[in-house]
């Protein structure tokens, strides 16, 4: 690139212009802030960026080619020159039938990939009838309680035309054994069986607390569902390892990386030590990140998230298969940022966020409606988010070029910074014993937490600008929207669904099932084939996880 002599020229060149041009400028009219950081108090970032701050950059060693290791520039050669990214709209609404509605709407509205989200009982393990379930039931997303109600989600639409993303965790392997039941009653071949299942519990100890049982069996369950999809289902993601709800939770980018590849780590070594061969399962691991306001600071932050994977894999597991050492993501723009005041502001924010994505190159892409800060969101919102996507790939040319922002002085040096930062916290991490023992300590979550207050802080002080919230705000008294409701009948009708499935079923061959659940849990067979002939008997989720909460038990906090 340049050489010791061009650089020096640069360092002299720019003390010249520090002491000739900057120096008198700040002394007359100041600047902004006396100091500039990146989102979330993150890394420094310095007033300019010369080709002194990327002196070490070696491009095969650190950027390579698209599609040639160490993938910091992407995972295909092509880029999305060959094939866009998946355009995912996050949807469950209430019931089966309105979840069935909003995703046949969305797929008619140019939807490239399906995105299941499922109500806090299903997320839990808990029937609609449980009194766990009472004033919940499909509030956050679809109530799924038994075969049926997956049949109606998915009415008119054959899987193997679709890929589904489902975003559900501690029941993770219930669901996905409906997804596979399903498929198999469609007639699908398992192997065009495509999508993702989140199965990422142990993010849910630290940022979401929605888990079932305690680590050690749920991280059986979780190498379970690896075995049997690289067996079964190959072009299924068995995982979908969470940064987003890290970030959610208040970390910074460089925390977000370091956290959710220690939790990779954390799952590659379970899968190794349960027999299985890393160049088997390992290509079917993916990721899941947030994307933030920040554009530039994002957009290292997956190239920096890549190109760390890529070593990871290398320097610990010896990977061999290419596919074994790429990451590959998911995005979701920032659902915490999204504002209740001047609700159209959201439309922006998400805007810039999956333009820093789809720059990062992600897979594929959920953007946020922006009236979501009040409720599930609209068909009109929702549109405007699907919308925003098929503009930014049709219109804006950020998709016509491969990683178009590699060079830049201050992406390149941002995208080492985060690097660094992120492994020297997985190092720190490593030395508490993993990512168990420092979830077990609070290491992680106090280390989240401290941001989380901090920018909480400099909101409330005005040092950090929400426009429409702390600054540029208007009188917004007596406005009035459109919003989704879920109603107390709603409610009921799930209930009676449920009712009716009960009474229908074969109730021997579905407490036969049950049993078949327990022996294996019990044992050492793995969990999947007989949970698939348990949802196929019509066992309901919470019937299923009760089995497995009297064999597993079940986690009260603290690792």
């Amino acid at each position: 690139m340049f050489d010791e002599e061009d650089l020096a020229e640069i360092r002299e060149a720019r003390e010249e212009w520090q002491s000739e041009h900057v120096e008198p400028t700040v002394d007359r009219f100041g600047e902004r802030k006396e100091q500039f950081r990146t989102d979330t108090g993150g890394q420094p970032v310095d007033r300019l960026y010369t080709p002194n701050d990327v002196a070490d950059l070696d491009y095969d060693d650190d950027l390579g080619f698209p599609g040639e290791e160490p993938y910091t520039r992407g995972v295909y050669s092509t880029g999305y020159r060959g094939r866009l990214w998946t355009m995912r709209q996050y949807a469950g609404m209430g019931t089966a039938e309105e979840t069935n509605e909003r995703f046949h709407y969305l797929l008619d509205e140019g939807q490239t990939g399906l995105s299941l989200a499922f109500d806090l009982p299903t997320q839990m393990g808990y029937d609609s009838d449980d009194a766990m379930a009472a004033g919940e039931v499909g509030r956050s997303g679809v109530a799924i309680d038994s075969l049926r109600d997956f049949e109606t989600v998915f009415e008119g639409i054959p899987l193997d035309d679709v890929s589904t993303s489902m975003t559900i965790n501690a029941p993770a392997s219930v669901l996905l054994a409906m997804y596979v039941a399903l498929g198999d009653q469609q007639g699908v071949d398992r192997e065009e069986l495509r999508g993702t299942i989140q199965n990422d519990v142990l993010k849910e100890y630290v940022a979401r607390n929605t888990y079932i049982h305690p680590p050690e069996p749920s991280m059986r369950i979780v190498t379970d569902v690896f075995e049997f999809a690289a067996e079964e289902i190959p072009n299924f993601n068995t995982i979908s390892i969470s940064g987003y709800h890290i970030r959610e939770a208040g970390s910074t980018a460089a925390q977000e990386i370091a956290f959710t590849l220690g939790n990779g780590v954390e799952y590659v070594e379970a899968a190794i030590d349960a027999g299985l061969d890393v160049d088997e399962f390992a290509p079917q691991l993916s990721f899941f990140f947030a994307s933030y306001n920040n554009i530039l600071e994002e957009v290292a932050k997956f190239r920096a998230a890549r190109r760390l994977w890529h070593s990871l894999m290398e320097e610990r597991f010896d990977a061999e298969k290419p596919a074994s050492k790429q990451l590959k993501f998911h995005t979701q723009t920032a659902g915490s940022t999204l504002t209740a005041q001047q609700v159209e502001n959201n439309v922006v924010r998400v805007a810039y966020q999956a333009l820093a994505a789809v720059l990062g190159g992600t897979q594929s892409l959920h953007t946020n409606g922006k009236d979501e800060a009040l409720a599930l969101p609209t068909e009109e919102s929702v549109r405007t988010a699907l919308r925003t996507q098929q503009i930014l790939a049709h219109e804006s040319g950020a998709a016509d070029t491969i990683d178009p922002l590699a060079g830049s002085y201050y992406v390149e040096s941002l995208t080492d910074d985060l690097e660094a930062e992120a492994r020297d916290i997985i190092e720190s991490v490593d030395e508490r014993g993993g990512m168990l023992d420092s979830i077990d300590d609070g290491f992680v979550q106090r280390e989240i937490q401290d941001v989380a207050y901090d920018r909480q802080k400099e909101i409330e002080d005005g040092e950090r600008i929400v426009v429409g919230v702390n600054e540029f705000t208007v009188e917004e008294g007596g406005q009035e929207m459109d919003l989704e409701e879920v109603t107390e009948e709603d409610e009921r009708r799930q209930i009676e669904r449920l009712e009716s499935v009960r009474a229908d079923r074969d109730e021997e061959a579905a407490e036969a099932a049950l049993e078949t659940v327990r022996d294996a849990a019990r044992g050492d067979r793995n969990l999947m084939p007989p949970l698939i002939e348990a949802v196929k008997a019509e066992a309901t989720v919470g019937e299923i996880c009760g089995v497995l909460r009297e064999e597993f038990g079940e986690y009260g906090g603290g690792v």
